[in-house]
């Protein structure tokens, strides 16, 4: 008889396992199940295909190359970045996707005597990286209604992360209370997480060049349909950009392949298919919330391309299941405040429409 293999989670510890590692929990991703055919609303992905630019620029002269290691120094893609975000090259330092941005960032700015400030209710990578590189947490908790209070983050010093839109929130701060958050943290670095800022937030990417203590980190996976290839860039001071290509250089020069560096300045360069795309989720998201909002659902003002979506007649935990046997897959998080809720990514219009018929259904029951 066969028996399934366990995977790491379920597989014990070594004997051999640092002791400063046996507590850490390491961060749990969204679902990517292999065995079924799922709508899949439940990873923030675009439901839309790469620009057809990047189909062009990732071809077989180029997977020919692959034999060779890419470009370190990324020069093509940081050529493109710069023109596009207004920048200098040496201004911005791309990475495997934003998580290694901001992992390096966290491991640049903080340490054992230096902690890391940040939401109660965030990404949980912020947490894990803590505990991995056993850098001390200060955990700010968000208003009742999710809003999170600038002043809170007043004269900390310390470093501050904080996801501008916020996940799993979906809520965004205006450009001039990150102002107000750097001014009154000058010598701190202040790292803002815009994985969504293109579905309605204000990016503090115009401010660069105002505040040195200022990190911007962004990504290719939500935008600009990329999450596959893994790219994300960070943006800010010469100085902090140095300060994270020593990190970098010290792990892995070629961190980012040949096909990557390729479709992510494809990527930069149509900005007709990237306006397209986003205008169409954020017109879908808009039309999605009030629909739900018409079954009894409270929905946050989400600046992003997900909702963060509670229902007043079901537990958040029973609806994720049942719309999971009906083929449908959502983000629930089992966490204090927001155990009731849903995230929700928006996706084509027909799969929000096989959504809605689905959560009628199970309304009804």
């Amino acid at each position: 008889m066969l028996t399934r293999e366990k995977n790491w989670e379920e597989t014990e510890m070594s004997r051999f396992l640092s002791p400063r590692l046996a507590d850490v929990t390491p961060y749990t991703p969204g679902e990517q199940p292999q065995d079924q055919k799922y709508i899949k609303l439940n990873t923030n992905e675009s439901p839309y295909p790469p620009s057809p630019a990047v189909v062009e620029a990732v071809n077989r002269a180029e997977v020919e190359k692959l034999r060779l290691y890419s470009d370190p120094a990324c020069a093509d893609l940081l050529n493109t970045a710069a023109k596009h975000f207004g920048l200098k090259n040496n201004q911005i330092m791309p990475g495997n996707g934003s998580d290694e941005n901001l992992f390096f960032a966290i491991r640049a700015f903080c340490d054992e005597n230096h902690p890391l400030a940040y939401a109660d209710i965030t990404y949980g990578c912020y947490g894990v990286w803590c505990g991995l590189m056993n850098i001390p947490s200060d955990i700010v908790p968000l208003k009742e209604d999710f809003t999170l209070d600038p002043a809170d983050y007043y004269n900390k010093n310390e470093t501050i992360v904080i996801a501008n839109p916020n996940a799993p929130t979906g809520l965004a701060l205006p450009r001039s209370a990150i102002e107000g958050i750097l001014k009154a943290n000058p010598n701190n670095v202040v790292i803002i997480d815009e994985a969504y800022v293109d579905f309605g937030g204000e990016s503090c990417v115009p401010l660069i060049d105002q505040y040195d203590n200022l990190l911007v980190v962004q990504t290719f996976s939500k935008s600009r349909q990329l999450a596959g290839a893994r790219l994300g860039l960070a943006m800010g001071n010469e100085n902090l950009i140095a300060d994270l290509n020593r990190v970098k250089f010290s792990l892995n020069p070629y961190n980012i392949n040949r096909l990557t560096l390729k479709a992510g300045q494809a990527a930069l360069e149509d900005t007709a298919y990237f306006d397209k795309t986003r205008s169409a989720i954020i017109e879908t998201r808009q039309w999605t919330k009030q629909e739900l909002e018409k079954r009894g659902f409270a929905c946050t003002d989400s600046r992003s391309n997900f909702l963060f979506a509670e229902s007043d007649k079901k537990d958040g935990g029973e609806l994720y299941r049942k719309l999971k046997e009906k083929g449908i897959l959502v983000r629930h998080f089992d966490a204090p405040r927001i155990a009731n809720r849903l995230r929700i990514t928006i996706g084509t219009p027909d799969e929000m429409q096989a959504l809605l018929a689905a959560l009628d259904a199970i309304l009804e029951e």
